[in-house]
This record gives structure tokens, sequence and C-alpha cells, in this order.
């Protein structure tokens, strides 16, 4: 009561002098034993200089009175402020996790950056797809990666005139597929399905024929940079010459997978050039003469 009234006539807050004092009574037991520590040393000193004749063994016992005191010192420092201390230290854990939720996106954004570029993920230029993200790389930091879309869908090669700004935060937690592994040729892929009825083995035979006449003015240059970036990273050397397979994905249907190599910026366009000389030239429906013939055949019997 009497502190509270003291701390009014004084303009302080009601409970200053409280801590005042506590602060105080906490810098006297702390004085108090800086001083009693100090005392013990020169009386350990003077006491071991005086009894113990070998050098050596005075030596070793000067230190290890001097670090037994240090440990004595810092067990009573931790006493005497061990209250304070665990209210400083739940104080700035408190205040480290409020930071760490506040700006929980901003730190995993870092380290995607951080990520990205150690792991090498991918350069500018690169055409990258992250989910559902899909485009040319542009531009990138330590917060975000910008890129110029590519698409409608995982299928076309076009650029849509729309930019986007990933957040570095997915490249923690979500796979980068990068387009562009091998940079100036790449090897593109497109399915052609059919249903099971119609000629698609002379589509198979057109599409491979259209293929490598368009791939052959470059071929040998694809070779030559397919072995050579093989060598680099230790890699088998891959085919580059141009293959359709088959693919049978439901009864009833057969899909042609075309796969051929181009240069980089030119896989929308060879695709679109090869699909319009085969299907220009060719007729791939059901065979005519197998639909004629059977009203023919019924009016024989």
């Amino acid at each position: 009561m009497e502190t509270a009234v003291i701390a009014d006539r004084l303009g302080l807050p009601e409970g200053s002098l409280d801590f005042f004092g506590s602060v105080a009574s906490l810098f006297g037991s702390t004085l108090i034993l800086i001083v009693v520590i100090l005392l013990a040393r020169s009386i350990s000193g003077r006491f071991i200089r005086k009894t113990v004749q070998s050098h050596e063994l005075r030596r070793k016992w000067l230190v290890q009175s001097r670090n037994g005191l240090i440990l004595l010192f810092i067990l009573g420092l931790i006493i005497i402020w061990g209250e304070e201390l665990r209210t400083l230290a739940l104080s700035i854990v408190a205040i480290a996790v409020a930071f760490v939720v506040a700006t929980k996106e901003l730190i995993l954004c870092v380290l995607g950056g951080l990520l990205k570029t150690g792991a090498r993920s991918f350069e500018l230029g690169d055409r990258i797809q992250i989910k559902d993200f899909r485009g040319d790389v542009i531009d990138e930091n330590l917060l975000a990666t910008t890129i110029l879309e590519v698409g409608p869908g995982k299928l076309t090669h076009q650029r849509t005139g729309r930019m986007t700004v990933i957040p570095n935060a997915l490249f923690v937690s979500e796979p980068v597929i990068n387009e562009s592994f091998t940079h100036d040729y790449v090897f593109h892929v497109f399915v052609v399905p059919f249903k099971r009825e119609e000629n698609w083995q002379a589509a198979q035979v057109a599409l491979l024929e259209s293929a490598t006449r368009l791939c052959e003015p470059y071929l040998e240059a694809v070779r030559t940079y397919m072995l050579r970036v093989s060598e680099r990273r230790g890699l088998e050397v891959p085919s580059v010459d141009p293959r359709v397979n088959l693919l049978v994905p439901v009864a009833g249907e057969i899909h042609l997978l075309v796969r051929f190599p181009a240069k980089s910026g030119q896989r929308g366009y060879m695709e679109q050039a090869i699909l319009a000389e085969v299907f220009g030239n060719n007729d791939f429906s059901a065979k005519k003469d197998e639909a004629a013939g059977a009203p023919a055949q019924a009016d024989q019997d």
C-alpha cells in the first residue's frame, strides 16, 4: 500500500516500485556473488601458491580452481536470474512462433527459391510445368518465378499471351517438369487416336514417312548434340530417329504414339506440319471396299 502511494506521488505507474525493487535485489545478489567469487579465487590462489611446491602441479591446481569458480559463478547467475531468464525465453519463443506463423508463406518462398537454385531445376527460357501451370520461364528471383503461359492444356505448344507469377513456395512441395532439359533439341511426342476398324496401318506408315522427311535436314545435328549431352551427364545415348508406336488404351481403339526430335522452339510447328501433311493427303476412314462389298454379297445371296 505504501509503495502504491509513493509511486502515485512520484507520478510512476502502479507496481513500478515493486519492479524496480525486484531488479535492484537481483543486481545486489549478483554483485555479492561476484565479490564472493573474487575473494574465493584470491584466497584459493594464495593457499595453492604457499602449499604446493611443484610448478606443474601448482599451475594445474590454479587452472582447475579458476575453472571451478567460473562454473560456480555461472550456476549462481542461473539461480539468481533463473525466473527472469525463463520469462525472457518464453517471450522470445512466443515472438518467434508468431513471426514464423505470420511469415510462413514468405519463408517457404525463400526456401523454394534456394531449393530450385541449388537443384538447378530449370533456367531462363526453359519450358516448365508445375501443378496446372505450364509455360516458358522469363524471370525468376528469390520469391517468385514468372512464366509466359503455354496452352491450353498440356498437349499444345502455343503461347496464350498470359503471364503467370508462381510463388516459389510451390517448388518446396510440388514436382517440376522441365520440358527443355536438352535445351537446343528436344524429343516431342503426340498421340493420334483411331478406331479399330479404321485404316490405322496406313496412317502409321504415313506418319512415320512424314516425320522422317521433315526431320531429315537436322537429324545428324541432333545425333551429335544428344551424344554430347549424354556424355556430359553420363546417360545412355537415345535414338533420335522418328518412330510411331502402337497403344491400346481401351478395347476398340488404336492410338499411334508419334515421337520425333525437334528444335526447342519448333515442336508445335513440326507437329502441325506432320498432321496437316498426313491427313491432307490421305483418308484413313473404314475401308470403302469392305463397306461396299457387304451389300453386293447380300444381293448374291
